[in-house]
């Protein structure tokens, strides 16, 4: 497992050792020890597991209250991961950071709680993602930012994404910096 700073602050890729063979392959997604030596929370309290099929966009979301730091990673299938950096006193405030996600990559991102999160699926399969977390699911203090939004300039691999009612209603940017959810 080799865990790596990311440009965002605080964002960091995991990138897993897969042994592969004519059977498949086997990983630690999660390992406590290595986590630690990165300076990474252990202390998760909640798994979650999403399906999206292709061309479904998911984001970009973040919650207050709540806040969620999260593990993500892909169990199967691709994804375009995003995430947004929404801490105002944060030195990388308002950039983006995009990777890909995949089963057969074998890369997770840590996502620190302050930051939005989405993910576009990429390919001809449903993805499955998982993510764990380190505070229980709140929908009462889930918000969220356009996913294509004009002044973040996020470049996404699909032009067209699915998107769920929510997220085709999602604020702005600028209607966030108005009123900051993390400006601590």
């Amino acid at each position: 497992m080799k865990i790596t700073d990311l440009p965002l602050a605080g964002l960091k890729l995991i990138e897993l050792n897969i042994f592969r063979d004519e059977r498949g392959y086997f990983t630690e997604r999660f390992r406590k020890d290595k986590f630690e030596e990165a300076g990474l929370p252990v202390d998760f309290i909640q798994d979650n597991h999403s399906r999206s099929l292709p061309g479904v966009l998911r984001g970009l979301h973040y919650h207050i209250d709540s806040t969620q730091g999260k593990l993500v990673g892909v169990t199967s299938g691709k994804v375009w991961d995003v995430t947004v950096d929404l801490r105002t006193h944060s030195p990388t405030f308002g950039q983006s950071l995009a990777v890909e996600l995949s089963d057969a990559n074998g890369k997770m991102l840590w996502v620190p709680a302050g930051f939005a999160h989405g993910f576009c699926v990429t390919g001809e399969m449903p993805a499955d993602l998982f993510y764990k977390v380190r505070s229980f699911y709140s929908p009462t203090s889930e918000k969220g930012i356009a996913w294509n939004d004009a002044e973040l300039k996020i470049k996404w691999p699909i032009e067209t994404p699915i998107l769920s009612d929510r997220d085709r209603s999602l604020p702005s940017f600028a209607d966030y910096r108005k009123k900051p959810d993390f400006s601590q």
